[in-house]
């Protein structure tokens, strides 16, 4: 006969493979469907000349049409079915946060949990397909007025190319929540992580190869290596610093025990916008280069000179790009963190900062605190994006060298090693619950 306890030793043991099979799983369906992501990137759109694209491309890829193809991971240089990738799904979600705060509907929609966060999620959805078609359409017209690259330029090639590129923003959008429920990490920031990552390896060989010409030389490649690491480096110390506001609570008296009151830490993250202000102050700085390089020979002098200094590495673009950084920074921090609302969520249980009034005085100091730790993260965004600006137009290292694609890497791949951490964390503790109920029944 076999005890309880080798009975539940053996369940023990059974769990344990268990869970670790379905930790592989996860990796596998997440690795898959990147995979999946990968291979559509390198399907072309339907009724264009790829090398004619492909000419033309060249002539813009220091404009917004290069970081845009470094989110697409060479979607755009290649005019792929995934050309648009995630990014209108990106705008979508913006727009709904934005909405949420002037919105009473949505504001009340984002108070009722789970629920209404489906709601949301929804109509993010919707403006997706909207935001996906609307720009589908401009690609469209602007392929067909850029000279032989459409094969039969016309109502079905534009209809064609909005139902394409469409769809293949739906498909990832789709692909990656599954990601994000089947498999590990955010589905989403995992795709534009390996559209980045896969464009490192053909930067990495032009590099070595510029080096090998004679164009780079060694000392320059060394101080990218250093300066590279020193960035990683400096980007996981920051994006794991936290200001933390003791938050404390009450005695309190259930039945005839009293409880002794606990103390507890309101997390405030030192860059609480994350790459979103990068992502914005870059797309608008590089907008008017791309503009005119299309309207090439066709502008005034004067606004040539204009665009002329908003070029990589040009002063006015490095001081345009850190103000832009800036107001990014604490306007989109503004819309993701409300200090009214935690701190009435602090009240409703009780909790309270010591010396801080509960209610609007501790929605002012919350503010206060936020407001102050916004300017360093603030000032940490801004160095970790403009020193490779600088020496991008220095040294004439590729583009993804940047500091918006090294945050980007950073970031996600944190996020990530967290989520596997607390996954297989959480499972440890399982283990050792069951451990301690089989030694009880033991004794």
């Amino acid at each position: 006969m076999v005890s309880a306890a080798e009975q539940l030793a053996a369940n023990l043991n059974f769990s344990a493979l268990a869970k670790a099979d379905e930790l592989k799983k996860r990796i596998w369906f997440t690795l898959g469907a990147l995979l999946v992501y990968r291979l559509g990137t390198y399907i072309p759109l339907p009724g264009i000349d790829p090398a004619a694209w492909d000419q033309i491309f060249q002539t813009q890829s220091g404009g917004i049409l290069g970081m845009f193809n470094m989110f697409a991971g060479g979607g755009i240089h290649r005019m792929a079915i995934f050309a648009l990738a995630i990014m209108p799904y990106i705008s979508s979600s913006i727009i709904v946060q934005l909405m949420t705060t002037v919105s009473p509907t949505l504001e009340q929609l984002k108070k009722e949990g789970e629920q209404g966060r489906k709601v949301i999620n929804q109509y993010t959805r919707y403006g997706t397909v909207g935001l996906a078609a609307l720009q589908a359409y401009g690609i469209a017209i602007g392929l067909e007025g850029a000279g032989s690259v459409v094969a039969d330029p016309g109502f079905f090639f534009r209809v064609s190319t909005v139902i394409t590129l469409t769809g293949g923003t739906v498909f990832l959008m789709w692909l990656g929540e599954q990601i994000t429920s089947r498999g590990i990490g955010n589905g989403i920031s995992l795709i534009i992580l390996s559209g980045i990552v896969a464009q490192l390896p053909a930067a990495l060989a032009g590099t070595l190869e510029l080096s090998r010409t004679g164009q780079l030389g060694v000392g320059i490649l060394l101080i990218v290596v250093i300066m590279v690491v020193a960035v990683i480096a400096f980007i996981v110390f920051m994006e794991r610093a936290q200001r933390r506001l003791l938050i404390q609570y009450p005695k309190r008296q259930v039945g005839n025990r009293m409880f002794e009151g606990q103390s507890s830490h309101l997390p405030l993250k030192l860059n609480t916008s994350g790459v979103i202000p990068p992502i914005f102050a870059s797309s608008l700085l590089l907008l008017p280069a791309t503009v005119a390089n299309l309207n090439s020979g066709r502008m005034p002098g004067w606004m040539n000179e204009i665009v002329a200094q908003l070029s990589h590495g040009r002063p006015l673009f490095l001081l345009l790009y850190v103000l832009g950084i800036v107001f990014f920074a604490f306007f989109y921090t503004a819309i993701v963190f409300n200090p009214t609302e935690t701190a009435d969520n602090l009240k409703k249980h009780g909790g309270f900062i010591p010396g801080i009034r509960p209610g609007e005085r501790t929605a002012e100091y919350i503010d206060y605190v936020l407001s102050r730790i916004t300017v360093i993260g603030a000032a940490y965004l801004a160095a970790v994006c403009l020193f490779p600006e600088i020496l991008i137009s220095w040294a004439n290292v590729p583009f993804y060298f940047g500091g918006t694609s090294l945050l980007i890497v950073v970031s996600v791949t944190m996020d990530t090693v967290a989520q596997v951490q607390g996954y297989l964390l959480a499972h440890q503790y399982e283990g050792l619950i069951k451990k301690s109920k089989l030694r009880g029944r033991r004794r």
